[in-house]
């Protein structure tokens, strides 16, 4: 997005409180205790293994588009591996206005070849730009908001946050005047009638199927409920306590029906805790991660990928560093075909299309 964010953010991911999404103080031990025993006496710890070397994107796509040389680099978003847009909206490190009108395109071969696309509202203080399998929305400040459903040939202005975007971001959601979880029908977000025993619920997750994940932090823990019936009734899960505190928790559903909660640190920084629904909530990915994160996306069987500060990393019941062309700099997510997209400075995004870790990566890079 480009300009002033017009909301609190969690991202999903991501990444990104994922996200969104889509989060403790200061811990304090005791120093170890001295010991008496000769340095010789204490064997040297192994060396970490090496992380594999980065393997380079099996294609690159580089377009140079039309654009006048004042505008800097556009914000890229894909919707899948073919459908995606580019949002140019500032100029000269400057803010968008009168002499920086924005400029939008779209391509739906995957960043072989773009099209202007006209923007409905180019003149305005802010310009931000999101997009959804068949949707496009821009968000033009203080002038509103203006949808399409047809590929940018025509928009529908509203004030509000459009309805058809609220509902692209998942089936059930958090109301956010009462804090429960509602569902989309007719075009309204309905509160159900039962409602998980979580406390301070935050996050809901769900890919399409009956089960739907609901879970939030209190005082530090992780606490979980599932659905497996779309939420008519609710099953109170124990989640095992993580070392460390976590500030929010964010639930993340496979289409295959993996369920994953991710418990960001309260820093938003510090490697997450990880659990894996098999029966209960099991620990995942304790050992041999690095010590920060960056942003988390599920890849299918049962994986996750992570982004941290050694690139990319793959977490199943342990760690294992990944060879991807994607480094710390990315910001990883799973787009609405499975592909994955690393978005990273400078117009650029990797296309990661396969499965699980096999993924053929595609950088493409927009130009103006």
């Amino acid at each position: 997005m480009i300009g002033r964010a017009i909301r609190p953010l969690v991202a999903l991911l991501l990444v990104p409180a994922l996200v969104a999404c889509s989060m403790v103080g200061d811990v304090r031990r005791d120093p170890p205790a001295r010991t008496s025993a000769p340095p010789e006496s204490v064997a040297p710890a192994p060396p970490p293994s090496p992380s594999p070397s980065p393997q380079a994107p099996a294609e690159v796509r580089v377009v140079q588009l039309a654009v006048p040389q004042r505008y800097d680099q556009p914000h890229v978003e894909f919707v899948d591996a073919d459908h995606g847009w580019a949002l140019f909206a500032t100029c000269d490190g400057g803010p968008p206005g009168r002499n920086c009108p924005a400029l939008l395109f779209g391509t739906v071969d995957g960043g072989r070849s773009w099209r202007s696309v006209r923007h409905p509202r180019p003149v305005a203080d802010g310009q931000q730009l999101y997009a959804a399998r068949g949707l496009l929305v821009l968000f033009a400040e203080p002038h509103g908001w203006y949808s399409s459903i047809d590929g940018g040939v025509r928009f529908a202005h509203t004030v509000e946050e459009p309805v058809e975007w609220r509902a692209a971001q998942g089936r059930f959601q958090i109301i956010e005047r009462t804090g429960r979880i509602g569902e989309w029908a007719g075009g309204r977000l309905r509160q159900l009638d039962a409602q998980p025993p979580v406390p301070r619920l935050n996050t809901v997750g769900e890919s399409g199927g009956l089960l739907v994940v609901a879970a939030g932090a209190a005082g530090g823990k992780p606490y979980a409920a599932v659905s497996f019936d779309r939420g008519r009734n609710w099953l109170s899960t124990s989640v095992p306590a993580p070392e460390g505190e976590v500030g929010l928790v964010r639930a993340l559903v496979e289409p295959d029906g993996t369920a994953w909660l991710v418990g960001e640190r309260p820093d938003r920084t510090g490697w997450p805790g990880l659990w894996r629904l098999r029966g209960g909530w099991e620990p995942v990915g304790r050992d041999g991660h690095p010590a920060e994160f960056r942003s988390v996306a599920p890849i299918g069987g049962g994986l996750l990928a992570v982004i941290g500060p050694r690139g990319a990393g793959v977490v199943g019941d342990g760690y294992a560093d990944l060879p991807w062309p994607v480094g710390p700099e990315h910001y990883l997510r799973v787009l609405a075909d499975t592909t994955l997209a690393a978005t990273g400075p400078g117009g650029e995004v990797l296309l990661g299309v396969g499965y699980q870790t096999d993924r053929r990566w595609i950088r493409v890079i927009v130009a103006g």
